[in-house]
């Protein structure tokens, strides 16, 4: 899982960060005491302000209450006054300075409406009419005067203005984007207003001396009839729709070229179901339940018209090939080290394709663009008691808690190399100043002093008003949103926020060497250390909690977790050899016998002899360079110790059942005669079961069906010859008389001993098989049930396999006792924004002759299914789309910034070099004591870079756009123009080669919803690249989607489709293996619909247990089959030689095979499991102990009760061929284990 705060250039939105000089500044600045109204008879061609008469101390002038007619202004006066408010014509109510200051403010409002012409235009009337219209008078009322050296300047009025022009102005402008910050323009120009009084009373609010907004009280009001003579503005309003003025469709979605989309709305899935009254089922979980009743009339009727005829148990007479014990592949996952070969442990290595769409579209955008960067991140939470709410977590005590955490953070030093790296060394520098650190801190500028002199109010103030207060900008002039660095609150209820969230981005670097970043973990692990040592103590003292995480703890947690259940796999290799030793021994009728009749240094011979083929595959894969993986070593050696433990057990057992009159030679001759073909064949197929599934684009599924293939494999031939070899050493070592393990010392008063005390053991498990289960499997209602049962569980399995959930939660591979537990708790609970998302176009052609800007942009003139409209558009509905908010597009704010409209924007010297804003050096001098910034006159001769005339209807030409880019990109924000682009798209572009007229990569940044569940993650993904490729299609453009954790989670896509590929090409392959080696295609489909049951009625289990469809569980099912072939072979096998009719082989079959499938194949695989349960990792128990486990149960009940039930009604003959002749007394064919 990816964090949800991490946001790219958060810092770098200093580009709207500035414009927090609100627009409450733009209304006439005045004084701000109160005194006595002024009241002013309304009439037309009369003013109720005029004039200039004062300042106040913090420079914001101040209007006179003068109730004047309105004055006639000159030609030159006139012209201005028009081409910033072309409704006033004639007389003004404003002087020239008044005009001047006007235009001066105005320009901070125009880079965040001029996309859309209309709201800009209303919005410039609004304040035009206010400041200068002849009929000032008859709608605005000085309410508050205050007297300053003897003039009345004033302090407070009303302003009367209709309802319908209210709300018809707020309308217009509501939905205008603000994409530097990937929200919207009234978040800032109206403090994220509801309505258009929340609107107007936000402008209208009065500023405290050194705030941005308006020095008196505006107060709004559209009741006119206690004021006599009163005329609320009713001016002419601009619909966001109107075709002279229209705005784009991201900007004016309720235009009526915007209401339907040409992009249809991204799917969402809805289920077929079908209604019975009050029950509601899915038609899949109908068609099942009608399907399988219907197979039940059918084999009921079947089972009434055609009667079984013999049904007399016979005695045994012979013994079956089938006596091939069983060979279980048990993959008892297990956890096994080898530290000599090079492991891969890259998520984007193991789990997506070199040429996967993920993969090239990361190493696409980390080229192109740059890699995402870094993110350390701390969460500090209130603790609920009582059943009671967490206590907010805002007050003095923590905040200054958190000033000693960031004191302790910034004086961090890591060593690397023998240099020392600090955070500022490695953190994210939007402007190349500041770190971009993301906490309530920076409402203070992460200055203890600031905090001292302001407290904890000034914060709460900044949770409100964030985006119009520049006290409340950060040490990156960057707006903070409090949804981002704050976590548990109602709402918008920011001060009842039970959690701070600090996060602290650090550069992320293209790996090629894969040292590139090392400085950055090296400071990571030392952060780690600070926090385990000194920080949690301080936090945990004022009862708080505290989680955390860096970039590289989930790969040192994972590196930590590979060890961590060392003893417990350990324990289990212990106890699988006590009971193969156990197993393969005889129980004398001695004590003494005990130590001649044991067989542990054969059984540990064995156990060597598995690890040899173990080790031979990883290192013969490691000779051709193919790197392992942890899942190899943790379960690869667990499945090839499974099936040569069933392997020996065979072969122990196959030996000993031969006469004692038959020389040694003879009687292993006999026995691998007898069980060779059955070990033959269960390990063929599953050796090729899995080399067939390496096949798998999936690198980690294809690299360890590789190695398991070969370490079977290599397991089997030595197994049949290395270990015989051992067999006959043991045999012989017993005939001597030799103790084991120490084989040089005899016992010579030992008296003889056959096999008495282990086969008196397995004499009643196989007699238990052959006089009690095989009977009762053959009555006709026990079968009806046995049938109906199994079936109707496969069919249930469907149903519920159709609800497994792809995904790997974090949490469950990490160790249970990591920090990182709670860390992703935490995440959970108070993350309340989702990972960003960029929209990558490739090869964007700006020059004039292209279609491709108004394809893109999202302001006037742009096409109404735009990318950005679209993305716009798609925003509104977060819970299909998951896009949380409008794109901020570099694009857009270009043009903008080209604009002649935001005239203090794109300028230039008469040398025609680049001129910045006029509150940016050299244009102004910087105070460093007070840090303002006074005019110097250098730049009053700079002019827009361009007039209307020179562009081509708004856009810029070929060159045009060619020259300024480089200009916008290195042009810094400010108040005076919010649009510059340095830091806020200082990588969302590559401009290399970009003079061709082809820009080879841009991005355009927006944000999913927050993404707590797997599924989430995977759905969000799958609606991004639905809606890049239908966009693709519509605009005939490239674009993808990219967000960090796609190349993580491309594997769930298809995981559905990798699972069934490799289940269906295992199932074939056993299948085909099958048929070669028993030439019956009959008995070759059995086996086939046996396994595929198991496999069904295994992911039916997962979907019960929650248990995730992922790379481990695919794995485990590939697995599944081949040890799944062990429950069904040896029973089949023995059946098809044995003699009489279906009923008499199937119950031979079970009184000589059953013994050996319960005690060799299932009791051999549960006890290594059953350790499982007591691991460590979360992981070992759900994917393995659970899944493994389940796997075991579900090969026991279909090997000894289904299977022979079914090959009792439909088996297929006996084979031609006579078997081998029972060569030793019948008493010895129940010591079979």
């Amino acid at each position: 899982m990816v964090p949800g705060g991490r946001r790219r250039g958060l810092a770098a939105l200093a580009a709207a960060a500035i414009a927090l000089m609100q627009i409450s500044l733009l209304v006439f600045p005045i004084s701000a005491q109160e005194s006595n109204s002024s009241r002013v008879v309304p009439a037309e061609g009369y003013c109720s302000m005029y004039g200039i008469c004062g300042q106040r101390s913090d420079g914001k002038v101040l209007n006179c209450a003068n109730a004047t007619k309105a004055v006639k202004p000159d030609t030159l006066f006139s012209s201005r006054v028009q081409s910033l408010c072309p409704t006033i014509t004639g007389d003004v109510c404003c002087t020239v300075d008044q005009f001047d200051t006007l235009h001066q403010q105005v320009q901070q409002a125009v880079p965040f409406l001029v996309g859309c012409p209309a709201c800009l235009r209303n919005f410039l009337n609004l304040l035009c009419e206010m400041s200068c219209s002849p009929n000032q008078s008859l709608f605005i009322n000085v309410t508050s005067v205050k007297q300053i050296n003897g003039t009345a300047t004033v302090d407070g009025i009303d302003y009367y203005v209709t309802t319908n022009y209210g709300e018809e102005l707020y309308n217009s402008c509501k939905d205008v984007k603000f994409g530097t910050l990937n929200t919207r323009a009234m978040d800032f120009l109206g403090g994220g207003a509801k309505t258009y009084k929340e609107w107007l009373a936000f402008l209208g609010r009065q500023a405290k001396p050194n705030e941005p907004g308006s020095p008196y009280l505006i107060t709004y009001r559209s009741d006119s009839s206690d004021s006599s003579g009163v005329k609320p503005l009713n001016s002419t309003i601009y619909s966001c729709g109107d075709p002279s003025l229209g705005c784009s469709c991201g900007d004016c979605p309720s235009s009526s070229v915007c209401t339907g989309s040409l992009l249809p709305q991204l799917n969402t899935e809805t289920s077929c179901s079908v209604k019975m009254g009050s029950l509601k089922a899915k038609c899949l979980d109908f068609s099942l339940v009608v399907v399988y009743l219907a197979l039940l009339c059918a084999f009921l009727l079947w089972g009434l018209l055609y009667r079984t005829r013999g049904r007399t148990a016979f005695p045994l007479k012979t013994k079956p090939l089938g006596n091939s014990d069983d060979k279980s592949d048990s993959n008892k996952n297990g956890k096994s080290l080898h530290n000599s070969v090079q492991v891969e442990t890259r998520p984007e290595k193991l789990w997506v394709s070199p040429g996967s769409r993920a993969a090239d579209e990361k190493n696409y955008f980390d080229s192109h663009l740059a890699p995402f960067y870094r993110i350390e991140q701390l969460v500090l939470a209130t603790s609920a008691s009582g059943g009671s709410a967490a206590p907010s977590i805002v007050n003095d005590n923590n905040m200054k808690l958190l000033f000693q955490i960031q004191k302790k953070v910034d004086d961090l030093r890591a060593n690397y190399s023998g240099s020392t790296v600090a955070l500022a060394d490695i953190c994210l520098k939007p402007l190349s100043t500041d770190c971009a650190t993301q906490s309530v801190l920076q409402y203070f500028q992460l200055d203890p002093k600031k905090y001292d002199d302001s407290g904890i109010d000034h914060a709460k103030f900044c949770f409100q008003h964030y985006t119009s207060e520049e006290t409340c900008l950060s040490t990156f002039q960057s707006p903070i949103d409090p949804g981002t660095i704050l976590g548990g609150f109602p709402g918008n209820n920011f001060t009842e926020a039970s959690a701070f969230i600090i996060t602290y981005p650090v550069n992320n670097m293209v790996e090629t060497t894969g040292q590139e970043n090392e400085k950055a973990v090296a400071w990571e692990r030392a952060f780690i250390s600070l926090v385990k040592e000194e920080i949690l103590p301080m936090v945990l003292a004022q009862n708080l909690t505290l989680s955390f995480s860096s970039e590289s703890s989930i790969q040192d947690e994972l590196n930590r977790e590979s060890t961590a259940d060392a003893i417990t796999i350990v324990i289990s290799y212990i106890v699988m050899f006590a009971y193969i030793s156990f197993t393969l021994g005889d129980r004398p009728s001695r004590w003494l016998s005990l130590f001649v009749s044991s067989k542990v240094l054969l059984g540990l011979s064995g156990v060597v002899l598995v690890m040899l083929s173990v080790l031979g595959s990883i290192g013969f894969f490691s000779a051709i360079g193919v790197k392992s993986t942890l899942i190899i070593m943790e379960v690869i050696p667990f499945l090839v110790l499974a099936v040569g433990v069933d392997n020996m057990c065979i072969l122990v057992h196959a030996v000993k059942r031969q006469p004692d009159e038959s020389n040694l030679e003879e009687r292993i001759s006999d026995a691998l005669v007898e069980v060779g073909p059955s070990i033959t064949l269960a390990s063929f197929a599953e050796v090729l079961a899995f080399a067939v599934s390496a096949i798998n684009p999936m690198p980690a599924t294809r690299v360890f069906s590789m190695f398991a293939a070969l370490a079977v494999f290599m397991d089997f031939l030595l197994q049949v010859t290395a270990f015989v070899a051992l067999i006959v050493f043991d045999f012989r070592r017993a005939q001597d008389d030799r103790i084991d393990c120490v084989p040089c010392a005899r016992i010579v008063s030992s008296p003889a001993t056959d096999d008495g005390g282990d086969g008196q053991r397995l004499h009643l498990l196989a007699r238990y098989m052959r006089d009690i289960h095989g009977p009762i499997l053959s009555y006709r209602a026990v079968k009806f049930v046995v049938i109906a049962v199994f079936v109707g569980l496969a069919f249930a399995s469907i149903a519920l396999s159709t609800r497994l959930q792809p995904g790997l939660e974090q949490k469950i591979v990490l160790p249970r006792n990591s920090y990182l537990q709670d860390y992703f708790d935490d995440l959970a609970e108070y993350m309340k924004v989702g990972p960003p998302l960029y929209f990558v176009m490739k090869n964007f052609n700006y020059s004039s002759a292209s279609v491709h800007t108004n394809q893109i942009c999202s302001i006037n003139q742009c096409n109404s299914n735009s990318l950005l409209n679209e993305i716009a558009r798609q925003s509104l509905s977060p819970e299909t789309s998951y896009i949380a908010k409008p794109a901020a597009s570099w694009l857009d704010d270009f043009l903008i910034w080209m604009s002649p409209e935001a005239f203090g924007c794109c300028r230039k010297f008469v040398n025609g070099s680049y001129c910045p804003p006029d509150d940016q050096p050299p244009c102004c001098q910087l105070d460093q004591d007070s840090g303002t910034c006074s005019a110097s006159g250098t730049c009053n001769n700079c002019t827009t870079c361009f007039l209307h005339s020179e562009l081509d209807n708004g856009r810029p030409s070929t060159t045009q756009f060619k020259d300024k880019l480089p200009w916008f990109l290195d042009a810094l924000p400010s108040s005076d123009c919010s649009k510059g682009g340095k830091g806020a798209y200082s990588t969302s572009l590559d401009l290399s080669g970009y003079e061709s007229g082809i820009i080879q990569a841009s991005a355009f940044r927006t944000y999913h919803t927050p993404l707590n569940k797997q599924t989430d993650y995977v759905n969000s993904m799958r609606a991004a690249r639905d809606f890049s490729s239908k966009m693709s299609e519509d605009l005939q453009m490239e674009i993808f989607p990219y967000s960090v954790f796609y190349i993580f989670f491309e594997q769930y896509l298809g995981v559905w489709k990798t699972a069934i590929m490799n289940i269906c090409v295992c199932l074939g392959t056993v299948f085909v293996v099958c048929f070669i080696v028993t030439s019956s295609l009959w008995a070759s489909a059995i086996i086939l619909i046996v396994l595929a049951m198991i496999v069904l009625d295994l992911m039916g289990v997962m979907a019960m247990l929650g248990i995730q469809l992922n790379a481990i569980s695919v794995v485990n099912l590939v697995m599944s089959i081949g040890i799944a072939v062990e429950f069904c072979v040896h029973i089949t096998h023995a059946f098809m030689i044995g003699n009489g009719d279906r009923e008499t082989r199937a119950r031979q079959a079970l009184s000589t095979m059953g013994a050996s499938v319960f005690s060799g194949i299932t009791l051999t695989k549960l006890v290594g499991v059953i350790v499982l349960r007591f691991a460590k990792s979360e992981v070992f128990v759900v994917y393995y102990f659970q899944m493994y486990l389940a796997l075991v149960l579900i090969g026991f009940l279909h090997g000894l009760i289904f299977l022979p039930v079914l090959l009792s009604l439909c088996g297929p003959p006996p084979k031609s061929a006579k078997p081998i002749e029972q060569s030793q007394p019948t008493s010895a064919s129940t010591e079979q284990t």
